[in-house]
């Protein structure tokens, strides 16, 4: 398959894309498992669609535009998952070819061919959660598009005033996915070590970053829910993570190969000859990718797969070297097969019913079976971690987050908190709400108005009267 994919002509193309979707057919017959941050992003757009405002009346921190493209798929499609699919089936393809065809056209391995984009259709598919439309996905191709044109900058005797774009892509993708906000520390530097660009030049960088964050930021401002902004998004991608590490044996499991190969293709690369200067620039650049990319774990919302793939194009990148230190090609061609076998088995064998001899699972990522099953089609509010009860029901009152509703929740102490809860218990108010954390005792003595309303029909729900 190597020796297939070393041939330089157009076709290779559509053999990339031919491949992209072989390898997800398997998770598409077996059906991929309904994830939680999916459901979220559903209720997001689709809450959204019913004319609430994001972050005032939808409490999330989804970021603005991944929830702006989640509402748009809820207006075409509904909760669809295979919409999902699809789409970030769409942004895959165009990474995969966007990455392989910058490669080519500015030269930065000494011959071109379609490896790289071979390497980035594989690792793209590490884990069954990768096929869904994450805000990471999202993201890692406005993060190309800045890497395009940093390689581009690198690739001329002075530096051009398109360094704006940089720093432009780098901030859309930041609205996609607050983590990727740190690679605009990764664009800088480059331009530094590896580029002509002037203290100018660097302001306009850091200027393209900062406007669409600020056209944002005004945005909710004019809508007079910059309070609500702040509190919701922006503070909540600095607080300190508390990440669950039942799933972390499984990450381990999925992200060692890529990591392993990616780190084995760039110590190859140290006592490696025959690049040019621009090459060796280029390879440092992706370097500070890896390095930066390490930095944003600590702004991932939390740990799975799909939060990785701000990382393939830098595993893609050192893979190809790794695969040039092969010097009998059959060795490399049995060395890719195995890769690729491990890799697939680890996505496909977690999409199965979970049994003793599984790895890789995922278990927490996925949907679990909700207790309350007689619930369906209602609006529901529920109160404490779980979010299972909406999948069959729709989200009312703007808590759709608990780790942010309990700031004004468990607060009843606090006279705004109570006057804040009423008024969004009468704008949006639910027909059942299931007490996970024996709160709505509490928050009925608190606000007798609420509690003549509903009444408790089995232990921690209530339902309106």
């Amino acid at each position: 398959m190597l020796s297939f994919f070393r041939v330089n002509a157009l076709y290779q193309i559509f053999s990339l894309l031919i491949l992209l979707i072989a390898f997800r057919i398997p998770v598409y017959l077996f059906g991929l498992p309904e994830l939680i941050p999916e459901l979220q992003w559903m209720l997001v757009g689709e809450q959204i669609n019913k004319g609430f405002v994001l972050y005032a009346e939808i409490w999330d921190n989804t970021a603005p535009l991944s929830s702006l493209i989640y509402a748009g798929i809820d207006k075409v499609l509904g909760r669809s998952q295979g919409a999902y699919q699809l789409v970030g089936l769409m942004f895959g393809a165009f990474q995969v070819i966007y990455f392989n065809v910058t490669i080519n056209n500015r030269d930065i391995f000494q011959k071109r061919n379609y490896l790289p984009g071979l390497f980035y259709a594989l690792f793209l598919n590490i884990s069954f959660d990768c096929c869904t439309l994450s805000p990471a996905l999202m993201a890692t191709s406005f993060l190309l598009l800045a890497f395009g044109t940093i390689i581009k900058q690198m690739n001329r005797l002075q530096a051009t005033d398109e360094v704006f774009e940089i720093g432009f892509y780098i901030g859309i993708a930041t609205l996609f996915h607050p983590p990727a906000g740190i690679f605009i520390l990764w664009s800088i530097a480059s331009l530094i070590f590896f580029s002509g660009t002037t203290l100018r030049q660097h302001s306009l960088t850091i200027f393209g970053f900062l406007f669409p964050l600020l056209l944002t930021a005004l945005f909710f401002y004019i809508d007079g829910s910059y309070d609500a902004f702040s509190r919701n998004f922006i503070s909540s991608v600095f607080q300190i993570r508390q990440y669950n590490l039942n799933d972390f044996r499984a990450l381990l499991i999925t992200l060692t190969i890529p990591f392993a190969i990616g780190i084995l293709g760039f110590l190859g690369l140290i006592n490696a000859t025959g690049f040019i200067n621009f090459q060796v620039r280029c390879q440092q650049t992706m370097m500070l990718w890896a390095l930066t990319g390490v930095v944003s774990i600590a702004l991932m919302p939390f740990l799975a797969p799909m939060q990785f793939i701000l990382f393939v194009p830098c595993w893609a990148f050192f893979t190809v070297n790794f695969f040039s230190t092969f010097r009998k090609p059959w060795l490399g061609e049995l060395a890719f097969l195995g890769i690729m076998a491990a890799v697939l088995l680890i996505n496909y064998q977690a999409i199965l019913p979970s049994n003793s001899a599984s790895f890789g699972q995922l278990e927490n990522l996925k949907i679990q079976k909700s207790k309350n099953t007689k619930i369906k089609s209602q609006r529901v509010l529920v109160l404490g971690d779980g979010i299972e009860e909406y999948q069959q029901n729709y989200a009312a009152t703007p808590y759709l987050n608990w780790n942010l509703a309990r700031y004004e929740l468990e607060n009843l102490d606090n006279y705004d908190h109570v006057i804040s809860i009423l008024r969004n218990f009468e704008k949006d108010s639910p027909d059942i709400i299931i007490d996970k954390v024996n709160l709505v005792p509490k928050l009925f003595k608190r606000i007798p108005a609420l509690g003549r309303k509903y009444r408790l029909i089995e232990k921690g729900i209530y339902q309106r009267v």
